[in-house]
């Protein structure tokens, strides 16, 4: 069984992304097999260098770095988002594939979930 959980919404500001990378800690730490996709605003995530001690909060890239440790499958960016949040593969933390979000890849995964 994989499940696919998607992030679509901005890093800072609400707790719902965050969440949802628990979420996908909790599946691979109980050895489900669990990918996340970021999408929209989503991809927000992925950017290297993220500064978060102006808003008082701690750099989402730290929590990703984690991910492979707790052993989930793979980081994927909606390529679309991305380009259009002005990120492309050097701007990406490390470990990041991009991809194309769509039905196709949907049908990879036995369930989706949606953090938003």
């Amino acid at each position: 069984m994989s499940t696919l959980i998607m992030i679509d919404q901005p890093p800072y500001g609400a707790w719902t992304g965050r969440e949802a990378l628990d979420m996908a800690f909790s599946l691979a730490a109980f050895d489900q097999s669990a990918s996340l996709l970021f999408t929209g605003p989503g991809v927000n995530w992925l950017r290297q260098t993220q500064h978060a001690g102006g808003i008082e909060q701690k750099s989402v890239e730290k929590n990703l770095a984690a991910a492979p440790i707790f052993g989930i499958d793979a980081i994927l960016a909606d390529r679309a988002a991305c380009i259009a949040y002005g990120l492309d593969e050097h701007s990406l933390i490390e470990g990041v594939t991009l991809v194309d979000a769509d039905a196709d890849l949907l049908t990879d995964y036995d369930h989706t979930a949606f953090a938003g």
